[in-house]
């Protein structure tokens, strides 16, 4: 099947969103995280928290800079492949796109220096603040591109002038119904893989060998941070559920794959979506489970793709998408409350449940990517929900300039990736076998 310029360039940008968003989700967490370590190592003397920042402070930087990089090639994208997106929704998408390299990216950029080179010149009290604004900063990226997103979503505050969006009410756009939901989910997904990916490698450490202090203080942060995450994240998820059903009817019935409005809907574990033949084969269900999550009613009505015919996003993906991030969180449940218990109780960890930590270490990256998609093909046909279809944003740009294109980002990024992954590993290793992480002492002769 040949692939026309527009399917090329959907994949092109979702190869792009795939694999930035591995970084920013782990360091908007992580940034507090260090702040942690860092103030108990303040508030006890214990250098076992400074080992522990010392050695999470390098992947933090390794993270940002990946994080960095991969985000460039999506603004160029903007103009290349899509510049219909600007063109019609530029009046909030070009000040909000500004607001966060002025107000976030630049106070992370500002400060990240003094975190990473500076606690040898500056005193204590001025690394922590260095170190908390940076986690400020990435907290503030992630405000203001999932506002965007949030308003690509569930757009408000606006009306069209001419073909194009003109805000009428910033606090309506900014403040748009699915926000609040949305950028706390995704809060919480991020500590989420920072958690696992905390826990995951000092439990490779750990069973390398390496039973340190430093160690042990990390692998319970993850831990039991994952532990108290995961709960909320679940009643969070919820409740953003209850918000797209209200919002984006059709979204919700692809990942229940409802194609009938009906009542009583059943809570598919199981199925394969036939949109040839628009039913489901093979289902495996629980009777009316569908209509009490969304509805709080075993009665409670869910519209049917039926009623968006040639309007609803591909079924199979997003079904399929959500429950690969339902499935990978309700796994995260079960390890973290087992880890947690067992650090709790026992106060050490089985071997097999360290083992299972670390095959554990990237699923935030798995159950943030799968919500991505529910969320980024569950908006199809739109780019802009309800305002800007996505085909009527596409560029000219000839398909097979834009098959080369992805190609060669395809080729960086498999490398790219391998490449950072087997680095944390080598770090983790390498740690273990020098000893304790070291952030140097403080500058002399500073006010503190």
């Amino acid at each position: 099947m040949e692939l026309d310029a527009l399917i090329l360039a959907r994949i092109q940008f979702a190869a792009n969103i795939t694999f930035h968003i591995l970084f920013p989700s782990i360091t908007i967490a992580l940034a507090w995280i260090l702040l942690f370590f860092k103030i108990r190592y303040t508030k006890t003397g214990d250098t076992a928290w400074l080992d522990a920042y010392g050695f999470w402070v390098k992947v933090f930087a390794l993270s940002f800079a990946l994080g960095v990089v991969s985000g460039v090639t999506m603004s160029f994208q903007f103009g290349t492949n899509w510049p219909g997106f600007m063109n019609t929704v530029g009046n909030i998408a070009g000040p909000l796109l500004a607001y966060e390299v002025l107000t976030a990216f630049f106070l992370e950029a500002t400060f990240l220096a003094i975190m990473l080179f500076g606690r040898r010149f500056v005193s204590e009290r001025t690394h922590n603040i260095a170190t908390f604004l940076v986690a400020l900063g990435t907290t503030a990226s992630a405000f203001w591109i999932l506002t965007l997103n949030s308003w690509m979503q569930t757009p408000a505050g606006y009306e069209m002038v001419e073909g194009q969006i003109v805000i009428t009410d910033w606090l309506a756009a900014l403040f748009n119904p699915s926000l609040p939901y949305r950028l706390t989910h995704m809060l919480l997904a991020s500590g989420l893989t920072a958690a696992f990916l905390v826990a995951g490698l000092s439990a490779y450490r750990w069973l390398r060998g390496d039973r340190s202090s430093g160690v042990m203080k990390a692998l319970r942060t993850g831990v039991l941070s994952a532990a108290a995450l995961i709960p909320l994240q679940i009643f969070v998820g919820d409740l953003h559920g209850l918000n797209t059903f209200e919002h984006q009817p059709a979204k919700i019935a692809a990942m229940e794959g409802v194609w009938e409005t009906q009542r009583g809907v059943p809570l598919l574990l199981f199925a394969l979506p036939n949109e040839a033949e628009r039913r489901n084969d093979y289902e495996i269900s629980i009777p009316r489970g569908a209509s009490l999550i969304l509805t709080h009613s075993l009665d409670g009505e869910i519209k049917g793709l039926n009623d968006f015919e040639g309007m609803h996003p591909p079924v199979a993906k997003v079904f399929w998408s959500f429950r690969i991030m339902v499935g990978v969180g309700l796994i995260m449940l079960a390890v973290s409350w087992v880890a947690a218990w067992q650090l709790v109780r026992r106060k050490m960890l089985s071997p097999w449940v360290a083992k299972a930590l670390v095959g554990m270490t990237f699923s935030g990256w798995i159950a943030t990517v799968a919500g991505w998609y529910v969320t980024e093909i569950g908006r199809q046909p739109w780019l802009v929900h309800g305002v800007l279809a996505t085909k009527d944003a596409v560029g000219d740009v000839p398909a097979a300039m834009v098959a080369v294109s992805l190609t060669m980002y395809l080729g960086v990024y498999v490398v790219m990736l391998f490449a950072y992954i087997s680095v944390l590993f080598y770090m983790a290793r390498k740690a273990g076998s020098n000893g304790p992480a070291s952030m140097g002492e403080p500058g002399k002769g500073v006010a503190r």
